[in-house]
């Protein structure tokens, strides 16, 4: 929020239509002496007054804008800010997000599923800015990405730079969810929960997912797994960012949307079917809020003074208009 601390200083600002009206009336007008210069029989010295009425108009609009500038600057400018700072522990969320060369499809709105998953992510996570979000990344191999966290910058930013294919060809979705078990196991967040986003049944990995399942219910964590991607012959492209080789074609999307509800059910957890982007964003607010804690926080303030800033853009317009005058012009005064 912008605030002055000394807003009486723009009444100063009625000094402009005061001295345009009294100048209009001729109180301010130059006395000037008309002075023509030439070589015999040569031609006379004359203006390019295009050139001189557009550098002049210039000049008087550099001039006002310094003038407002150093009347704000008297004003003493001040921008406060407010945060909230939150004095208790919210929910540890875990996204574990599949990056196979499968979610390279593009199905969902028009965007790949894995593009699809990042932007609903961006809505969830700035909707429950109290609560710790962590990434688990996993394909053939599996890695965390980001171990819960507060930081929102650090955690848009790695989860943006995720591509297809940068873990390998594969699912392994037992691993990805017992490194997810292990990292939220170590916190001691009221709420604990892992959002699963895959479009694939488990092919990889030397944990079975119902094994990772049972730890997830074992240690009381949340456990919501959302299969995304429509079925049937789906457009596929993406580049490998080990090789570089382009693949381009078609994807025969056939998830088993069975295997990933059942197991959902051995955590004790649910399973969302996601063929839409409006679906997918509608299921991840709906998780937000069912495992929403309340929290205590207060509110920081902090305010930043802008007087010195206006103070040299004034003096900059003022440079810049004498220099017009004195220089392009040659202007005596």
């Amino acid at each position: 929020m912008i605030d002055f601390e000394n807003p009486a200083a723009f009444f100063l600002l009625l000094l402009l239509p005061a001295y345009y009206f009294l100048k209009h009336m001729g109180l301010f007008s130059k006395i000037s002496f008309p002075l023509t210069l030439s070589d015999w029989k040569g031609e006379s010295f004359s203006w390019n007054r295009k050139f001189t009425v557009l550098v002049s108009a210039v000049a008087r609009v550099a001039v006002v804008c310094g003038f407002i500038a150093a009347v704000t600057a008297f004003a003493a400018p001040v921008v406060h800010h407010q945060e909230k700072v939150y004095v208790s522990r919210g929910a540890d969320i875990l996204f574990v997000l599949d990056t196979s060369p499968s979610m390279a499809a593009k199905d969902i709105a028009n965007m790949t599923r894995l593009d699809a998953a990042k932007k609903a992510i961006h809505l969830l996570v700035n909707d429950n800015s109290g609560n710790a979000v962590g990434l688990v990344e996993t394909a053939k191999d599996t890695a965390v990405v980001v171990p819960p966290t507060l930081d929102r910058t650090f955690f848009f930013n790695r989860l943006d730079s995720l591509v297809v294919g940068e873990m390998g060809d594969g699912t392994a979705l037992g691993n990805g969810l017992s490194c997810a078990v292990f990292h939220l196991s170590k916190t001691n967040s009221a709420k604990k929960c892992i959002v699963l986003i895959t479009d694939g049944e488990n092919n990889a990995g030397s944990i079975h997912p119902y094994t990772a399942a049972h730890l997830v219910r074992e240690k009381g964590i949340s456990l919501y797994i959302l299969g995304i991607g429509t079925k049937g012959s789906v457009p596929l492209e993406y580049a490998d960012p080990k090789t570089g080789r382009v693949y381009s074609g078609y994807l025969n999307s056939e998830y088993d949307a069975a295997a990933l509800s059942q197991l959902a059910s051995e955590a004790d957890g649910r399973f969302f079917s996601i063929d839409t982007m409006s679906t997918l964003s509608q299921t991840l607010t709906a998780i937000g809020k069912r495992e929403m804690v309340i929290q205590s926080y207060h509110i920081k303030s902090r305010d930043e003074q802008y007087y010195s800033q206006m103070l040299l853009a004034a003096a900059f317009l003022f440079a810049v208009a004498w220099l017009l005058r004195r220089v392009a012009l040659q202007e005596l005064l």
